[in-house]
């Protein structure tokens, strides 16, 4: 023992040491208006709205999603007569890659990952009797996410929505996806013109849709650390927004619905520091940089996930308390939206019993712990105040590193970013191994005699069948002619400049499928394929 401690080094998640206590001269030169300002006010490291929860509770959005539409639909009704306040979609690994159920490649994978999405008529089922002009929802998808869109929109017509009155959010982050996540088809040019092309289409149709979810999530779970997870998504935000703008539209037009989504890992208040970072980085960006006008412009609004790379198969139920504690720092983060994690996910995907409670756990934050009660509570913390700067000024710091080795792009295909989130997962994972990070019921209080009595939810393998006779009869009922002509001309527009969502929309509209239109592309542009970095 050190000094009467009960070690020698302190460090949280991301093994940044910490002190043992921290006072003013942690934040000198720290100003009030300069780099907190009240709540709602530039540079929002308070918060994007004046009254925050007091006003409105963050929504509350489950992510959900796995077999057949029918099933998915299902879950979807339960969440929201349990009091959930948005929708969050998942789809299975065949449509994420843009492959209808049918394909070879999807053998095995349908319906397990997420929802299996094939046309138009999986979706009509995954929406029925969800009236889209009263639910917000979210779907997690990247290549294909302009199709999933173009679905959403269409199934808002048949129900008499009109597009102005659709709310909700694609992730449509494919520089996440080269970095961390994996799930690209087309190499970067093109696939930037589809989230440009959907930026512009929603800035002028459906004003109320977030075009982008800029995400941090995938890029944590990798192995990321904190102020790699900030640095690494807001510069991919950058990279999109300096694209909308080559793309001929105004700042103003597209940035107040662009949209973020962090993790929140284990390390309780270097997770509430991150969120207030990220604000105070993008007003500052947005404002100086980018010479955004609109103080909606300036806003960072984010969706927070818990961890789910923290969970743990070994005595899964202590998972309840990670939740709890991940969704508390969320909330004293300030964001706008949550989901937390089911305590089985290391097992399966969540059984019914499990979401519940999960859901019932943001409940609980909101309406008994008081924390919602007044904005931001923990401002003026010296050491939130210090790790706020301190995770800004790392972050600086890679945005450096990143304009070195040319942009995000250029590191991207050189392996940089990747090889900075090998290395930091390889350097927590021997931490953990070598006791130095406790994980309780893994390497610390564990229980040699326990027995897992934990029931999970098994997708039917019944799936598979069912969806590909779907695919396949909608293939051969629809009007024929007028699908081989919706897809002809997205080809014809695929080659010229125009752009693509009305193109895409009447694709859909038909009946063409996933896997016919994204093979389209794929003919056009080709697949984009990862160099290593070992």
């Amino acid at each position: 023992m050190a000094g009467g401690e009960r070690k020698e080094r302190f460090a949280g998640v991301s093994d940044r040491p910490v002190k043992r206590f921290y006072g003013p001269d942690d934040i000198a030169g720290f100003d009030y208006h300069r780099d907190l300002g009240d709540p709602g006010e530039y540079p929002f490291t308070r918060g994007v709205h004046p009254t925050m929860y007091r006003g409105k509770l963050w929504t509350m959005r489950q992510f959900a999603g796995f077999g057949t539409a029918e099933e998915t639909n299902a879950r979807f009704r339960y969440l929201l007569e349990q009091g959930q306040t948005g929708l969050s979609t998942a789809f299975d690994m065949p449509t994420l890659l843009g492959y209808d159920s049918d394909h070879p490649y999807a053998n095995g994978e349908v319906g397990k990952l997420g929802v299996a999405i094939d046309s138009l008529e999986d979706f009509e089922i995954l929406f029925e009797g969800i009236p889209l002009d009263k639910v917000s929802t979210s779907m997690t998808i990247n290549p294909p996410a302009s199709v999933m869109l173009a679905m959403y929109l269409v199934v808002a017509e048949k129900q008499g929505v009109s597009w102005d009155q659709v709310s909700g959010t694609i992730q449509n982050d494919i520089l996440k996806d080269y970095i961390a996540q994996k799930t690209y088809i087309y190499p970067p040019e093109p696939s930037l013109r589809l989230i440009t092309d959907t930026i512009a289409f929603c800035a002028r149709h459906v004003p109320r849709w977030n075009t982008i979810s800029i995400s941090g999530y995938h890029i944590r779970e990798a192995g990321a650390t904190a102020a790699q997870e900030l640095a690494f998504t807001l510069a991919n935000g950058m990279t999109y927004v300096e694209a909308a703008i080559r793309a001929g539209l105004d700042v103003d037009e597209f940035a107040p619905r662009l949209s973020f989504f962090f993790d929140v890992h284990n390390d309780f208040f270097e997770e509430i520091a991150k969120f207030r970072a990220a604000r105070r980085i993008w007003a500052r960006v947005m404002r100086e940089r980018f010479g955004a006008k609109n103080p909606r412009s300036w806003m960072l609004r984010t969706h927070a996930q818990t961890a789910g790379v923290s969970l743990t198969a070994q005595q899964p139920e202590n998972n309840i308390v990670r939740v709890t504690l991940q969704a508390l720092a969320a909330v004293l983060g300030g964001t706008q939206s949550l989901h937390t994690n089911s305590y089985d996910e290391a097992l399966a995907l969540p059984s019914e019993d499990a979401v519940r409670i999960a859901l019932r756990t943001q409940q609980i934050i909101a309406e008994e712990s008081g924390v919602a009660n007044v904005v931001d509570p923990l401002a003026g913390s010296y050491y939130v105040e210090y790790l706020t700067g301190k995770l800004e000024e790392e972050a600086y710091a890679y945005f450096d590193q990143i304009e070195a080795q040319g942009g995000v792009i250029a590191a991207i295909e050189k392996g940089w970013f990747q090889q900075q989130i090998a290395d930091s997962a390889y350097r927590f994972q021997r931490r953990v191994q070598s006791g130095d990070y406790k994980v309780v019921g893994v390497n610390a209080y564990v229980d040699p005699d326990e027995k897992l009595n934990v029931k999970i939810l098994k997708v039917n393998p019944d799936v598979q069948r069912r969806q590909i006779e779907r695919v396949r009869r909608v293939r051969e009922t629809r009007n024929q002619q007028a699908s081989a002509a919706a897809l002809a001309e997205l080809r014809r527009a695929s080659q010229a400049s125009e752009n693509l969502m009305p193109y895409i929309i009447e694709c859909v509209r038909n009946y063409c499928t996933v896997g016919e239109i994204c093979g389209l592309w794929r003919e056009l542009w080709g697949e984009y394929r990862e160099e290593s970095v070992y």
